[in-house]
């Protein structure tokens, strides 16, 4: 297991915390019903499917969770995007986030192209 695999999944379960939180907010305090169910379903999915990985079958099975995972990490920096520019979050709020997925988005690459 690489350094990278060993911290990966704490992290993405962390930013899960933060996006159900996010979700909470949005749907009670913002009235947002339908984005905010979007990136609480990316948003959490990272993390599920590093776990997942962990219980991987084989090597193939391994690098095919963590690709997912990196999928939804994609579409999640797009959700985050789409709700800064729709002034659903802050741009103090969206840096926040982004700054926590961006270093998951690069272990995530790192994790898939060292999966070979």
């Amino acid at each position: 297991m690489s350094v990278n695999e060993s911290i990966i999944g704490p992290k993405t379960f962390d930013f899960a915390v933060r996006i159900v939180n996010l979700f909470k907010n949005m749907t009670t305090e913002r009235k947002e019903f339908v984005l905010s169910k979007q990136i609480l379903r990316s948003g959490t999915s990272i993390g599920a499917n590093v776990t997942e990985a962990q219980y991987a079958q084989s090597r193939l099975d391994f690098k095919s969770k963590m690709n997912i995972a990196l999928k939804e990490a994609g579409e999640t920096e797009y959700w985050l995007k789409l709700l800064k520019a729709t002034d659903y979050l802050t741009e103090k709020e969206f840096k926040s986030l982004s700054d926590d997925l961006t270093p998951i988005i690069k272990m995530l690459i790192k994790i898939v192209q060292n999966s070979n």
